[in-house]
């Protein structure tokens, strides 16, 4: 075996990987626990649209065929959405794949690419992957402190990812400051702007999304994904937006069906179904609201968010508060992994669940007093 591995490159061998949680199933087994509630993942807890189910269904006899492996009618329907060319859309399994496109494209020993922390992880991972350097610029009130990466930037750098809104903070690069960065950089690297939660930004606030910088900058990659608002996290499917240039060298190093039939038809179905998509950002920003209320009214700080998601300071260490409420089945993610010891991430979920979720973390603040077990 060490014959084998021998030519195996150093950061290969280093590489950590992304960290799965459990299945429900085992951490309910576990912990002795039942009927549990999943608040880690920032999925979407309404589930898909009724119409996306009925059209999965409806394919169900035809899983004996290959997808359409150029993804037409779903890449048809997001350019009428956005008035663009559907040669400026490239379908990935989930926008994770095509964060490794861009990686594999432009990316290579001796080139670097600049990402944010924290942020998503996935970013370090697929340049390390590729044999680049990744450099990563501490956040600066909570966002990109967009003057650090733009000092970072050299003649070898090929990508920026800003992951706006950011996770885990929840927090929007304001629309004037983003233009401005944008218009300084260097014409020879691409700006990545990944979108993932950006439907659910409110309207009014301070935020610009990529697909209107699009028309005014050659260099912006903009990545979306059905995952989260549109409720089809388990069928592996994002997009990004970009010039046909950069499409088309991602066509070219995309697998032929990377996208699968199910997850084709439900996208487009769940692309078409605006009413339900609206009560899903409804349901978010009423119940952001809600909960952040009463957080504080338990005496944790709540931070402002973007997202579907909220980061909140316990006050206490985050490893315990998780297991505390994980024994009363209130599945949160702990954020000590990230650089916040005391603060845990919870998803927004439904009003009932939301509701257990504040019954359980009342009785865990008072099972664990403030400023107690920490390191």
């Amino acid at each position: 075996m060490e014959r084998l591995l021998k030519d195996v490159p150093d950061y290969i061998k280093t590489l950590v990987p992304y960290p799965p949680g459990k299945p429900k199933d085992e951490l309910e087994r576990e912990y002795g626990i039942k009927d549990s509630i999943k608040l880690a993942s920032n999925e979407n807890d309404l589930g898909p649209s009724p119409h996306v189910l009925d059209k999965i269904k409806a394919i169900l006899n035809e899983l004996h065929r290959y997808p359409d492996g150029s993804g037409y009618y779903l890449k048809h329907e997001l350019a009428k959405r956005y008035r663009i060319k559907s040669s400026n859309i490239v379908l990935g399994n989930g926008s994770n794949e095509l964060i490794d496109f861009l990686c594999r494209i432009f990316i290579r020993n001796g080139r670097n690419a600049i990402s944010s922390s924290p942020s998503f992880l996935v970013y370090t991972k697929m340049v390390q992957i590729t044999g680049g350097e990744n450099r990563v610029i501490p956040l600066k009130n909570s966002t990109h402190d967009l003057a650090a990466i733009a000092d970072a930037v050299d003649e070898n750098t090929r990508l920026i990812f800003l992951d706006n809104p950011n996770n885990p903070m929840g927090t929007v690069i304001p629309k004037d400051d983003l233009d401005t960065f944008l218009a300084h950089l260097p014409d020879y690297l691409i700006v990545v702007l990944d979108e993932a939660y950006g439907e659910f930004v409110r309207p009014g606030t301070d935020w610009v999304n990529g697909i209107s910088l699009f028309r005014k900058y050659e260099n912006i990659v903009t990545l979306r994904t059905f995952s989260k608002a549109y409720g089809l996290a388990g069928l592996r499917i994002g997009y990004g937006i970009m010039h046909e240039e950069v499409a088309a060298l991602c066509d070219r190093v995309r697998q032929p069906f990377n996208v699968n039939l199910p997850a084709q038809a439900g996208a487009l179905a769940a692309l078409k179904d605006d009413k339900h998509l609206r009560l899903t950002l409804e349901n978010t920003w009423e119940e952001m609201i809600n909960l952040s209320q009463k957080i504080q009214e338990l005496g944790c700080t709540p931070f402002e968010s973007n997202t579907n998601f909220m980061l909140i300071d316990t006050h206490r260490q985050a490893k315990v508060f998780f297991e505390a409420m994980l024994k009363r089945g209130i599945i949160v993610r702990s954020m000590d992994s990230y650089g916040f010891p005391t603060c845990i991430r919870v998803t927004i979920g439904t009003p009932e669940e939301n509701q257990r979720f504040i019954n359980a973390f009342a009785k865990v603040i008072k099972e664990i007093p403030k400023d107690q077990g920490r390191d």
